[in-house]
């Protein structure tokens, strides 16, 4: 709870009067598109994904890294095309991640680019498999600023965790661990909020109460249980938990399984935050994996031309107009992380 308290005071810490009127602007443009079935957006993206790297050194079966099944390009973020656009954002943008797909920590300035969004006073965060977390990443990770650190676990021993984490090694996650651990309290550092993610699937759904107890043996701040995005769910999976809470996705009955969530039209994340790829593609959120919906380019205009393009426009009317027509939404799950 207090790592909790100290990470809300950390993110509103991040507060100018330009972040707050844009933020104001966002939610109000959302509000009347929605009232009125017409598309219009105010001010800049609150958040924003930024991927330092499709390349991956894990094979996860539900993820396209992993499964190497990407038709668009491999390859590393151009340290200019990040600074670039962060330049022009930063007055307004209050929360970046540092991950789309891939595994970040694979990219050699990766704590450099974190450490450049982080004197901007952005809060920063990323995501990894920690494989990379040797003595001397620890502690740049925590010289560079970042806020929060979130470590897939999925799962407490090596025979579970490499159900899922294929080509995975568990021990290197756990010494990745603790050496920012390590680091945070030798630096006298409150940050980063380290959390243990768990994606709950059936091989390792009899692991949750162990991945609260070993969070707490190690102190990382907190778990939290993710659902996991199944792509051909609608026959069964054998990684569909059993254990209904944790699923996305409703046991017909009969073999088949369908979606919980009904599709709403219109979407908070057209309006609040975008995903920018490791060439400069927006895509409009982390469903987009192989960058389909390309709403602009950003290597070749300004954001905010392209955030308030007509073809940005274009797309936010469509998921206002009817959301289950838009491919790319008809898995989308938004709204049904688990929180532990």
């Amino acid at each position: 709870m207090r790592s909790l308290l100290r990470d809300g005071l950390s993110f509103l810490g991040k507060a100018t009067p330009g972040r707050v009127l844009n933020a104001g602007q966002v939610v109000a443009s959302y509000v009347l598109s929605r009232l009125t079935g017409h598309a219009r957006a105010w001010g800049l993206p609150v958040a924003l994904s930024f991927e330092p790297t499709t390349s991956c050194n894990l094979r996860c079966p539900e993820c396209p890294s992993g499964l190497r099944s990407f038709t668009r390009p491999t390859g590393m973020l151009p340290a200019e095309l990040f600074k670039k656009t962060i330049d022009e954002v930063a007055s307004r943008l209050w929360y970046l991640i540092f991950y789309f797909q891939g595994e970040p920590y694979l990219h050699p300035q990766f704590l450099d680019l974190v450490e450049y969004a982080s004197k901007k006073g952005i809060y920063t965060a990323t995501s990894t498999n920690a494989h990379f977390l040797n003595d001397q990443n620890a502690r740049r990770t925590v010289e560079s600023g970042l806020d929060r650190l979130i470590i897939s676990l999925d799962g407490t021993t090596q025979e579970v965790y490499q159900q899922y984490r294929v080509g995975g090694n568990l021990e290197k996650v756990l010494a990745g661990t603790r050496n920012v651990v390590k680091w945070r309290k030798e630096l006298n550092k409150s940050t980063p909020r380290i959390i243990f993610q768990f994606l709950v699937v059936r091989p390792n759904e009899h692991q949750i109460e162990d991945a609260k107890a070993l969070a707490q043996a190690m102190g990382v701040d907190d778990v939290w249980f993710k659902t996991a995005q199944i792509y051909d769910y609608q026959q069964g999976s054998p990684l569909i938990p059993t254990i209904d809470y944790y699923s996305r996705y409703a046991n017909n009955g009969n073999g088949t399984f369908s979606l919980k969530n009904k599709l709403v039209n219109g979407c908070w994340k057209m309006w609040h935050s975008c995903v920018v790829t490791w060439d400069g593609k927006v895509v409009p959120c982390c469903f987009d994996k192989d960058a389909e919906y390309r709403l602009g380019d950003s290597q070749h205009e300004s954001f905010r031309a392209l955030w308030h393009g007509q073809k940005y426009k274009g797309f936010r009317q469509a998921l206002l107009k009817g959301r289950d027509q838009v491919e790319m939404c008809r898995n989308c799950t938004e709204g049904t992380k688990v929180w532990g």
